[in-house]
């Protein structure tokens, strides 16, 4: 054979080399419920009363994570993690969560987000549902409203409503969604159906703005209705229908987006409003269960994926699309209590504590990944974070975050892969809590820096009957230790002082670095 027909061949084979395509980069669905429990799902609670064939389904033919959590135990700050892979009180931020208008966006101007990190790999990026990150609305003297203050006679309960009244809705959202790495938003500003501010926001405007006051007496009556508060309601708002309204928007934009531009990747954030309380099932799923309200709109919520789902199908796009669904934080204590006592269903079985608590039932989430290019179905067991959206999406995608992102985000990839080495990815993990205290989990070992939940009061009321009685009353702390104890029932902080000592100095060391990813 001769020199010149082998350099020939090499000269092939580089070239059909050099012309193959790139391996095609995925579609990113996120899909993220609102107060979802970890045993509110049938793939994770064999003896929950509520039927969930689409999550089931995602979870057969996906990855299921058992040690997956949100940042933080409330919406606020869990979805500002979920969004930038940094813990929240490192905002500063020490409030529960925004209502009504309230603001500014705690993302700050300049730093990165997970879609806009994405946007800036040639990503399509759009978000719809709930934001409730913060953002500014302004009066019509163009002051933000977020730095005036209702007139002083007006009552404590009323004042979020007057700041609304003082909103000049022609005016732009000066640091909404759009300004924070997406191309379109479509959705609210905070809780769709519970505070104050009953309207949709398109990209940065109101397009119908609030202008009557809500009227209860149309609402539904069962325990499960009574976080909706008396605000302003836009023309056309129907508190039953919020989450449907979502899926036909996601679904337009996703159908528009593939037609469009059917080689560019996108990316879609849907934030739900089920099941936030108040459980407002749309008529067609009212019944829909033997679980009462609340089960008929975790069924609703069911449905909205099984229908992102399909519509991924329909387009032809679904083989190559990974998929994360998962919860912002544990389920709501009106909502545990009830269907405990009503239906002998758990929402945060077999956990401890519920929303706003540090304990696990308030964090520890449904988490699960569906690509089915890639992804083998299974289950997970290693621990993540919401936090590690966006360190995981940069290693997908190849890219190195800049030293002021992600400051608390590593990359689950190899998990998603299968191409682990047995080693964790996290060193450790940090919680904040409705308090905002912060506690650390390591390996098997968790360390809360405080007496009590750290959000949830067990004395009098209806979670008094959920008091565990305290095994280490002097402690200044709890320790567990989760693979002997998963029930958070024995601390273990007078006991093993060398491990409090260890967990609180990295805890410590975390806050003054500003950092726990390396």
């Amino acid at each position: 054979m001769s020199r010149r027909f082998l350099s020939f061949t090499a000269g092939l084979l580089a070239a059909a080399l050099t012309a193959a395509p790139a391996p095609r980069r995925p579609n990113i669905v996120v899909i993220l419920a609102d107060d979802l429990g970890y045993g509110d799902v049938g793939c994770y609670n064999p003896r929950s009363k509520i039927p969930t064939p689409n999550l089931d389904r995602l979870a057969r033919e996906g990855l299921r994570f058992t040690d997956a959590h949100s940042a933080a135990t409330v919406c606020t700050p869990s979805r500002y993690s979920l969004l930038t892979g940094r813990m929240c009180f490192r905002t500063g931020y020490r409030g529960g969560v925004f209502t009504g208008v309230g603001g500014p966006s705690l993302i700050e101007a300049g730093r990165l987000t997970l879609p806009e990190m994405l946007r800036r790999q040639g990503y399509a990026t759009a978000a719809v549902g709930k934001w409730h990150v913060g953002l500014t609305f302004q009066t019509a003297a163009g002051t933000p409203i977020h730095q005036t203050k209702p007139p002083a006679d007006v009552p404590g309960p009323e004042r979020e409503l007057a700041r609304i009244r003082m909103v000049d809705f022609s005016k732009p959202i000066t640091d909404g969604p759009i300004h924070r790495g997406f191309d379109h938003f479509f959705g609210t500003a905070c809780c769709p159906t519970t505070d104050w501010l009953y309207a949709y926001i398109e990209n940065d405007r109101v397009p119908v703005p609030p202008t009557t006051p809500l009227d209860a007496a149309k609402l539904p009556r069962h325990p499960y209705a009574n976080d909706c508060r008396r605000g302003l309601v836009a023309p056309g708002f129907d508190h039953e229908q919020v989450d449907l309204v979502f899926l036909e928007r996601s679904r337009a934009w996703l159908k528009a987006q593939v037609k469009r531009a059917p080689d560019q990747p996108f990316f879609l954030y849907h934030a739900t409003q089920a099941p936030h309380l108040p459980s407002f099932a749309a008529p067609r799923f009212q019944g829909a269960t033997q679980a009462g309200p609340h089960g008929d709109f975790i069924a609703e919520l069911d449905h909205v994926v099984g229908e992102l789902l399909t519509t991924l199908e329909q387009l032809g796009v679904a083989d190559n699309t990974l998929i994360l669904f998962s919860s912002d934080n544990g389920p709501e204590t009106t909502a545990v209590a009830h269907m405990r006592t009503d239906h002998d269903h758990d929402p945060a079985a077999p956990w401890r504590g519920m929303k706003r608590d540090a304990w696990e039932g308030g964090h520890r989430v449904p988490f699960i990944a569906r690509w089915p290019a890639q992804v083998r179905p299974g289950v997970a067991t290693a621990t993540v974070s919401q936090c590690d959206l966006l360190a995981t999406c940069a290693a997908l995608l190849g890219v190195t975050l800049p030293k002021d992102a992600g400051e608390d985000s590593f990359s689950f990839l190899p998990v998603l892969t299968g191409t682990e080495d047995g080693r964790p990815r996290r060193t450790f993990t940090l919680q904040q809590d409705f308090r905002s205290g912060v506690s650390i989990r390591q390996g098997d070992w968790k360390y809360l820096d405080h007496q009590g939940s750290g959000g949830n009061g067990y004395g009098p009321g209806q979670l008094a009957r959920y008091a565990l009685p305290e095994s280490a009353p002097t402690a200044p702390g709890q320790l567990y230790d989760l693979r002997n104890d998963p029930g958070e029932r024995r601390n273990l902080c007078l006991e093993r002082p060398e491990i409090v000592q260890e967990l609180k100095g990295l805890l410590e060391q975390s806050k003054a670095r500003g950092r726990s990813a390396p």
